[in-house]
């Protein structure tokens, strides 16, 4: 029997997922959490052998929970599910040394396919993410720049994310000109945009 762990933030999609998924006879889902924080100490309680987690949750994002969960219980296996077709999704989700990669959009028999090849120590990958991966540009931030940005595009002024970050308020602005320089984004907003859509931030 294959224990599953489902991480979604979603209530009508994380019960359709656990009723598809207790439809086949050698899964069972021990828990189905609904945020990044909550799959680290479900994971620590249930012992599962594959978490299939969303990218988008509130918290922890799933390739963050990703992360923690591979350095707290490294014999679990991770799947990621993701409603976007974002490159740089992917690419983070390979830096971060996830067993699978699905768009939400696949066919319920092909998760269920995907969960059983990760269980088995297969890597699943969906094939039109990685022709899109190929064709993609490297992030052109640096990950300060990265830092800053992310804290940006929640809303925060030059002086919060200084004081987040431990800078002056200058250096701030200085690197926000940078960003939407080398992003060649109109203004920050959209240099949040196009940094999101490529799965940057």
């Amino acid at each position: 029997m294959i224990k599953v762990l489902l991480a979604e933030d979603q209530h009508v999609v994380r019960g359709a997922l656990v009723a598809l998924l207790e439809l086949e006879a050698d899964l069972t889902v021990v828990d189905a959490v609904g945020s990044g924080d909550a799959v680290v100490p479900a994971a620590l309680r249930h012992r599962p052998d594959v978490a299939v987690l969303d990218i988008d949750m509130p918290g922890l994002d799933g390739l963050a929970a990703a992360a923690e969960l591979r350095a707290e219980l490294p014999e679990c296996r991770t799947l990621m599910l993701t409603g976007h077709g974002r490159p740089g999704d992917l690419r983070r989700a390979l830096t971060a040394q996830v067993d699978g990669f699905l768009l939400k959009t696949a066919p319920p028999d092909d998760l269920v396919a995907a969960i059983r090849s990760v269980a088995a120590g297969g890597r699943v990958l969906d094939p039109s993410l990685a022709v899109a991966a190929w064709d993609l540009a490297a992030n052109p931030l640096t990950p300060r720049e990265a830092d800053v940005l992310r804290l940006a595009a929640g809303g925060a002024e030059a002086t919060e994310i200084a004081a987040g970050l431990f800078l002056s308020a200058g250096t701030v602005r200085n690197y926000l000109t940078a960003i939407v320089a080398k992003l060649g984004a109109r203004n920050r907003t959209d240099a949040v945009r196009i940094a999101r859509e490529a799965g940057w931030i």
